[in-house]
Parts: C-alpha cells; sequence; structure tokens
C-alpha cells in the first residue's frame, strides 16, 4: 500500500455555500486520519469556518489583490514552495484551479468530478433522479489522494459561548430560537417576501426568530420585520461572520433558501429547513446530513420543468416565484414537527 501523504493543500475557491459545504467533509478527513496537515487555499474571510477543525490552517488567496490573473497564480503557486505540501484536493475545479495546476506540475492533483453532464441532462429534462451529493464528491477527491472518509456518522461541534454582545442582541430569551434566512443569490430560489412575512409573524408567537442577511436592502427588509413583530430580533450587519457562526450554533432550527445560510447551518450540526424554487435537491446541493424531508419542494405538477438550472440563474419568466406553491402552513407546521 503506497504511504499515505502528510499534508494535503485544499482548494476551495468559490462562493460561501460552497465553502461552507467543505467543512463537514474536512471535519471528517480530520477526525478519521488525525496525522495529516491539512491547508485550506480560500479568501481570509472564510477562516471562521475551519476554527474548530484540528490540524487545519487557512491559506489565504488574495484573488482581487495580489494573486489576481495569471501572473497572480504564478506568484501563489511560488508561495506554496515553503509549506511541504505533498499532494493537491482541488475542489473548486474552475480555470483559476486549472491554472495553478498548470504551475504546480509534479505535484499530485487531483480534480472534483462536478458531474457536469449528468447536471445537464438534469436540467434539460432528460433524467429525472437524484446525482451524487456533493459532500461525496468532495469526499471522492480524498479517497483517490489515499483518505477513505466515512460521512454516515458525523460529529460536530460544541456550542460555543457567546459573547456579551451576541446575548445582547438575543436579549437572553428563553425561546427556541428559529434562524430564518430569506434570501438567496437568485430571486427564482426565494419564498416570495409578503408569505416570509406571514411565516415570521406566525413563528414569532411561540418562538424567538433570528434574521439572517448581507447588503443594505436586504438589512432594511430585516429591520422591518424586526420592527414590526415581538420576539424577532435581527443580527445581519450587526456582527462579525465568527460571531453569526457563534449565534448558528445556539440555533434550535433554521429555515433557509437554498442558499449558503442553510449550509452553513448543516456544517454545524443544525437542524435546517431549506426551500427550493427552481433548483432541486437531485442536483446535489442539499444541506450536509439532513433528512430529505426537510426539503421543501415547488409543485412540479404545475412547474414541471423543475430544476430549469443547477444554481437558480437560468428560468422561464412565468417561473420566478414557483416558491408561491408552497404554503406559508406547509413551513410552519414543518418546523413545529421539529421543534
Amino acid at each position: 500500500m503506497p504511504k499515505q501523504p502528510k499534508h494535503i493543500l485544499v482548494i476551495r475557491l468559490s462562493a460561501m455555500g460552497d465553502v461552507a459545504m467543505t467543512v463537514p467533509v474536512l471535519r471528517a478527513l480530520s477526525q478519521q486520519h488525525p496525522h495529516v496537515k491539512i491547508t485550506v487555499l480560500t479568501r481570509k474571510f472564510f477562516e471562521p469556518f475551519f476554527k474548530d477543525l484540528s490540524n487545519v490552517s487557512v491559506f489565504p488567496a488574495e484573488i482581487k489583490g495580489r494573486h489576481k490573473g495569471v501572473f497572480g497564480l504564478y506568484k501563489l503557486s511560488k508561495e506554496f514552495k515553503g509549506l511541504d505540501i505533498e499532494v493537491i484536493a482541488d475542489l473548486h475545479n474552475v480555470l483559476r484551479s486549472n491554472i495553478l495546476k498548470l504551475f504546480l506540475v509534479g505535484k499530485s492533483f487531483i480534480q472534483i468530478d462536478k458531474g457536469r453532464k449528468e447536471k445537464k441532462a438534469l436540467v434539460l429534462g432528460k433524467v429525472f433522479k437524484p446525482l451524487k451529493n456533493t459532500h461525496q464528491r468532495y469526499a471522492d477527491v480524498f479517497e483517490k489522494l489515499g483518505f477513505k472518509i466515512d460521512l454516515s456518522n458525523p460529529k460536530f461541534p460544541k456550542k460555543t459561548t457567546l459573547s456579551k454582545k451576541c446575548q445582547d442582541l438575543l436579549k437572553g430569551s428563553p425561546k427556541m430560537k428559529i434562524g430564518v434566512a430569506p434570501f438567496a443569490a437568485h430571486e427564482s430560489k426565494m419564498y416570495p417576501l409578503d408569505l416570509m412575512k406571514e411565516v415570521i409573524e406566525i413563528l414569532s408567537r411561540d418562538y424567538q426568530v433570528v434574521l439572517f442577511g448581507g447588503g443594505k436592502k436586504e438589512i432594511e427588509i430585516l429591520n422591518d420585520f424586526e420592527r414590526e413583530f415581538d420576539n424577532v430580533i435581527n443580527i445581519a450587519g450587526k456582527l462579525s461572520l465568527d460571531e453569526e457562526l457563534d449565534v448558528i450554533s445556539h440555533l434550535d432550527i433554521m429555515l433557509s433558501m437554498d442558499s449558503g445560510n442553510g449550509h452553513i447551518a448543516a456544517m454545524l450540526g443544525i437542524k435546517t429547513i431549506t426551500i427550493w424554487g427552481v433548483t432541486h435537491p437531485y442536483a446535489g446541493f442539499t444541506p450536509f446530513n439532513q433528512p430529505k424531508a426537510y426539503a421543501l419542494l415547488s409543485d412540479r405538477k404545475q412547474f414541471p420543468k423543475i430544476p430549469t438550472s443547477v444554481y437558480g440563474n437560468k428560468y422561464p419568466d412565468n417561473y420566478k416565484e414557483v416558491t408561491r406553491s408552497i404554503l406559508p402552513e406547509t413551513i410552519i407546521n414543518k418546523i413545529k414537527e421539529l421543534a
């Protein structure tokens, strides 16, 4: 049997949800192969995601600064020289990481199989069946490098101690905490805000509702919800990412779209209910370790072209609000069932 490498470079340069999906796999790798050192190439902003992982460190990529473009990537490849990296796990497999591959010639460089052909067939309606989930695709990369990973019995980090700032925001409420993240990169993946307002209003009668989002427009909308209802707290724009992760670790349930906040909650072991619009769980992007029943789907009888795309960026004009086919009562009943 070939000797296992002692140091892996993991390339994960992408969006927040993608990076969050990586964390449970790296946690399993670290727990099941404690001798291996793992360096993750990602944006410095995402460093808090990895704070509880032993033997994992972050190498910050400044892809909009000194590592920008081909010459920047060449400079980045030279900076790896002193790290004694033996193998590379490319969990991104895009142009940027392919350029890095050229500069890191001589290293064992295994790239994720994203299943692009199968996903294309899924969105074109040629097949409608579950594809391999992304977490397993990540695990497959490490297996090719000699590290078999079992994802079937995951262990999650303990709840962190909340800072006084976080405690003050949550106001010491004894009620169960339901996180709600109503936004996504594309409107076609969002639950209509008028219906989400109904959901929040009803939930606030029995639970403390904690709202998540980002960006000026989203924060204004969430502030309006907070002002209108008791037991509703908007934390968007008030905390660092590290502090937001601490708050999420104290939630009882997260309600999210097919978006990053769902993946963040799931990586921390929180029950995560997801609402699906023109995308579909069959593409393999469900949050980690969440039962099938936690995914609330738009009506395919009414909208038979679902999924219209993998990421929600392509859809017919009349598919923009497919999630309106999911009743507020369905969402509320699911939360009460799990609470």
